[in-house]
């Protein structure tokens, strides 16, 4: 089934994260119409090849116009409407930069895997559940109607007003009319009738004067509550699950919610605005001793506009996080000199500012000197706001060509930094603008989350773990002395992220049973979800028991394994993967002969085994593991094929495949049959060479069981061997020397 296929299967709750996806980013038409197309580019090599790039967008138009033909016959005047303008608004954005689009495309895809694997996932843990609570949901309900009702009170002072307006205007016509009466006409009953007329009319225009100025400050208190105590708390919960979804967690959502919550709120605030200053425009004509206008009109105008400074300078947030397109899983990363994008976004919507608001970009602007090295910023750091072409639309600004440069450090610092310091090292990227507006100046900033910045790509690994330890222990956006003292953490909640991990970069989280070995791993206790804390230390830092590597160093060489070398079989749940020793025993002590499952080394960075079961003539269980595969061996021949083709050579040099049956009991071609690269034993078709006589040569991986041999490990357990030659060694040589040819006793891992 195609990834698309099974996005369109998922529940509503995951529906909307996929909808938040493609939200303004890629055009989902595209997507729905050309998913299987889509699925089997390789657009994250295309990112960091612009010919690659280019050509992919070539053929990704000419995909489009086969189908605007294909619908142009059937007469879709509404599909042929939409193909056409989605397919200018292609090129109209990445023609020039078509690196851009293979990002996009490269996002959307891992996104989506993101988000199914999130769905098949049996348990959520602690984060996730605190951060998709029904309480949470329930208030931002409350909010959008607490919006809706202020705005409608806004509309209600505003027919007020006018009302007023219209009472004072008649008064003022009435009473200019009685001034130009002569002095005789004055003194008749009509006239005198008019006088009290013209009383009771003013003592109405007070009373609807105070009742206007009253209903306002109701309506403002109501906004100072909604901004104060509702809209910050919504805007708070955002950018901590924004911080969530930067190290891997659900997909924040709600950022086109607070955009509306905060431009209605604007909106209102302005509209309260100008009835303040048509209040003072009725001054001009009328007032009297007594008068509720100038003894209240200054107070509301100040705490209006006070309140539009605050609405505005918390309307300003960085959307998406400094990250490199060349590695979009690892956000707030950075590398010296290397290009990173990152996008502002203002949550006030209004056409007025438009073009108008220059944003400017600086680096550790306000920061102390907790760091022993100072950067720069280089390329374009000054740009102005645009509305996004994006359905909703958005006032927004994305940096794509700035990158960080390191300033040459001073003679009182040399001898200070070092590699691990340099991941422990927090630094902020900051923005400033100014918005101008209705006679107001407001100026506005905002910061990115704690980046670290490296100058070699080694020190990517580590930098990472530090921007996972920060971003699950606090919610502080800008603690940048963090790791001076950092805290422990709930062992629970790291292995939740541990498990995001694997599902936001290869696309298949953990299960409880793998978090569990995780879990002994780490503390000697098997137990996930406990009380116990985990220090920064024993996550990164100190080496494993017997081990000359960190926890965080194995787990690590394990992802990049998985990604570069075994990611379908991972994906398809092939790979047990996480299991120790002696817990594979248990599992498979009382199944079939030939019942194998693939584990994870404990002893080699990145290198994966895989262990069977056999039985002697006594019926007693023989377990057997292969020494691990890393990627060096695993370039030169895919795994799936190395377990079809495995042989082990018995000391009577009779071969045979003992990998019978996947862990608890599917047969092996069943399991891996899709992932086999050629027919058994078809190897390597001949080439130009077979016809000037060479014999087509087959890669074999064979083991050899020496009962009596007890020394360690041979790297030679995979060696590559033609049928041919496989065949003379059984035939002619001796089992001494058939042992020193293809000796690869079984690893103890």
């Amino acid at each position: 089934m195609s990834q698309w296929n099974q996005v369109q299967g998922l529940e509503a709750r995951f529906l909307e994260q996929i909808d938040q996806i493609y939200d303004d980013k890629f055009p989902m038409e595209i997507r729905h119409l050309l998913a299987q197309w889509i699925e089997n580019q390789d657009w994250e090599s295309a990112y960091n090849n612009e010919p690659t790039a280019a050509i992919l967008l070539q053929n990704l138009f000419i995909k489009l116009d086969e189908h605007l033909d294909r619908v142009s016959q059937e007469k879709n005047l509404l599909l042929i409407h939409n193909l056409k303008r989605i397919r200018k608004l292609l090129q109209g954005k990445y023609q020039s930069n078509p690196m851009h689009i293979a990002l996009v495309v490269s996002d959307c895809l891992r996104e989506e895997r993101r988000v199914l694997a999130t769905a098949n996932m049996p348990l959520q843990g602690p984060l996730e559940k605190s951060l998709q609570s029904p309480l949470v949901l329930e208030r931002q309900r409350n909010t959008e109607h607490k919006v809706s009702a202020i705005k409608n009170s806004a509309q209600m002072t505003d027919q007020d007003v006018k009302y007023l307006e219209d009472l004072q205007e008649e008064f003022d016509f009435r009473y200019k009319t009685l001034q130009s009466m002569e002095q005789n006409d004055k003194n008749n009953s009509a006239v005198k009738q008019e006088m009290l007329m013209l009383q009771e009319m003013l003592n109405t225009i007070d009373f609807r004067r105070k009742e206007v100025l009253n209903k306002m400050v109701q309506v403002i208190q109501e906004m100072e509550d909604l901004m104060n105590n509702t809209l910050m708390a919504e805007l708070l919960d955002w950018k901590r699950c924004q911080q969530i979804s930067c190290i891997g967690g659900p997909l924040h959502i709600g950022l086109d919610q607070l955009q509306n919550c905060f431009t209605l709120l604007a909106e209102s605030l302005f509209q309260i605005r100008r009835q303040l200053e048509k209040l003072d425009e009725f001054l001009v004509k009328l007032t009297y001793e007594g008068d509720a206008i100038p003894l209240q009109r200054p107070l509301l105008l100040e705490r209006v506009n006070f309140l539009l400074c605050s609405v505005f300078q918390s309307s300003l947030v960085v959307e998406k996080q400094p990250c490199m397109p060349t590695h979009p899983q690892r956000p707030l990363v950075l590398k010296t000199l290397i290009q990173f994008t990152v996008k502002l976004r203002l949550l006030i919507k209004l056409t007025e500012l438009n073009y108008q608001i220059r944003v400017k970009a600086a680096i550790d602007k306000n920061a102390s000197t907790i760091s022993c090295r100072r950067f720069v910023l280089c390329g374009t750091h000054v740009k102005a706001m645009a509305m996004d072409e994006s359905a909703n639309g958005s006032l927004s600004v994305e940096f794509r060509h700035l990158q960080p440069k390191e300033m040459k450090s001073c003679a009182g610092n040399k001898g200070i930094e070092g590699p691990q310091m340099v991941t422990e090292e927090l630094h902020s990227i900051s923005f400033e603008t100014r918005v101008c507006l209705y006679g107001l100046t407001i100026d506005l900033e905002a910061s990115s989350l704690p980046v670290v910045i490296i100058s070699n790509v080694s020190q990517l690994p580590n930098a990472w773990a530090s921007v996972l330890w920060y971003n699950l222990s606090t919610h502080e956006p800008q603690n940048l002395a963090f790791f001076n003292n950092p805290p422990s953490v709930p062992l629970s909640q790291l292995l939740e992220v541990l498990s995001w991990q694997f599902s936001s970069y290869i696309g298949r989280g953990l299960s409880t049973d793998q978090l569990s070995m995780l879990a002994e791993k780490l503390t000697g206790q098997p137990v996930i979800y406990s009380d116990n804390q985990l220090s920064w230390s024993k996550f990164c830092k100190e080496h494993l028991p017997g081990k000359s590597f960190s926890f965080w160093v194995w787990l690590e060489a394990i992802v990049e394994l998985i990604k570069k070398h075994i990611l379908p079989l991972w994906i398809d749940g092939c790979i047990m993967g996480f299991v120790s020793k002696e817990k594979q025993r248990v599992l498979l002590k009382d199944k079939m002969p030939g019942t194998f499952l693939l584990r994870f080394s404990e002893s080699n960075l990145g290198g994966i085994t895989f262990t069977w079961v056999n039985r002697s003539e006594s019926g007693e269980e023989i377990f057997r593991s292969v020494e691990p595969y890393n990627k060096g061996r695993l370039t030169a021949l895919p795994f799936a094929d190395i377990l079809r083709d495995y042989k082990v050579i018995e000391a009577n040099n009779v071969s045979e495949n003992p990998l019978k049956y996947l862990y608890p009991d599917i047969p092996k071609d069943k399991a891996f049959g899709k992932h086999y690269s050629s027919q058994p034993n078809e190897g390597t078709r001949p080439t130009e060479g077979g016809d000037k006589g060479y014999v087509p040569s087959v890669f074999i991986p064979v083991s050899k069981i020496l009962s009596d041999s007890t020394g360690p490990p041979s790297p030679s357990d995979l060696l590559p061997m033609s049928p041919s030659v496989y065949a003379i060694l059984r035939e002619h040589l001796s089992p001494t020397v058939m042992e020193t040819a293809m000796s690869s006793p079984y690893s103890t891992d």
